[in-house]
């Protein structure tokens, strides 16, 4: 039987996850455009390219891990290579250029690492957000053991994105979780992730040079340094679930991803209770892709349990 966990550490764990979908589903009708004026933010779920309150593949690849996790432990990149490929299969209505590159070649059989391989050697620059997106998972899987969070982190990145800025930022966004789920607030969680993750310095100045950004100054993009650029900045200048998200989708451009990517960091620092009712009750999507079920924040929440261990099925 699975000991009892801190009622404390579920509710962030919850708010993780389901701060995670529903930034994602915040930002979906704002991505590509511009940032949206000061005097008319977006703060209410928004029909775009999806109905109101929809999330997207930034979600759905982070279910695809948490199912990976929950199936094999360690994680086993062959396993997730496998998951990811048969959602890309199902023609979801968004994938990343460098993800639907990667997949579909694992999907017609070839190996993942030699596919990645084969990509960095020919797009030796690419560093997108598609697996930083989605890594959140880990973090509550691996939320009583900081050695494997790491390993895992960058082990989910180098599946579709192998880059060392992409790895570093996976494991840097996890470790910052990692800390929040213990309670230490947002800037002194994120100087003990830096103090574990070894950034590369270029990176590493961007992201502690993010709390003291001007707004106009985040480019916010699909470069993952501008997404966890993004998601600190609004972590940092707020200090409140809602304030933190809506700040960040409101950068337009990538503003599903990087409002996945805040709403996990602050999900985890504020907790489940603090995400606002009428989100939660807006937040939908269907999983598994093509199968008619419709997930719902309870599905999301219920997940995150299973991934600290609150039951029997998530060892």
């Amino acid at each position: 039987m699975t000991p009892a966990l801190d009622p404390t550490l579920l509710d962030r764990a919850r708010g993780c996850a389901v701060g995670a979908a529903i930034g994602d589903a915040l930002g979906m009708p704002l991505e590509f455009g511009p940032a949206r004026p000061l005097d008319d933010l977006v703060r209410e779920m928004v029909p775009g390219r999806l109905p109101a309150g929809t999330f997207t593949d930034d979600t759905e690849m982070a279910l695809a891990l948490a199912e990976s996790l929950l199936h094999l432990r360690p994680l086993d990149p062959d396993d997730l290579a496998r998951r990811f490929a048969a959602w890309a299969m199902a023609d979801p209505p968004d994938i990343g250029i460098q993800t639907s590159r990667v997949l579909r070649r694992v999907a017609r059989g070839e190996p993942w690492a030699t596919v990645i391989a084969e990509e960095q050697r020919r797009h030796p620059d690419a560093a997108g957000n598609g697996s930083l997106m989605r890594c959140w998972p880990v973090a509550l899987a691996c939320w009583d053991r900081p050695d494997d969070l790491l390993r895992e982190s960058a082990r989910q990145s180098q599946v579709t994105h192998s880059h060392e800025d992409c790895l570093a930022a996976c494991e840097l966004a996890n470790a910052t979780i990692y800390y929040l789920l213990r309670g230490e607030a947002p800037g002194q969680a994120l100087d003990s992730a830096a103090a574990l993750v070894r950034l590369p310095e270029p990176f590493a100045q961007t992201i502690r040079a993010a709390r003291s950004r001007r707004r106009e100054e985040l480019s916010n993009s699909g470069w993952v340094r501008h997404t966890l650029e993004s998601a600190v900045w609004g972590l940092m200048t707020t200090d409140t679930f809602e304030d933190a998200l809506v700040s960040v989708v409101n950068l337009g451009r990538d503003a599903d991803t990087a409002g996945a990517v805040v709403g996990a960091l602050a999900g985890a620092a504020y907790g489940y209770a603090a995400v606002p009712d009428r989100w939660k009750v807006a937040l939908r999507g269907e999983w598994p892709l093509g199968s008619g079920a419709i997930w719902t924040t309870d599905d999301i929440a219920h997940l995150a349990d299973r991934l600290v261990g609150s039951t029997s099925e998530g060892r």
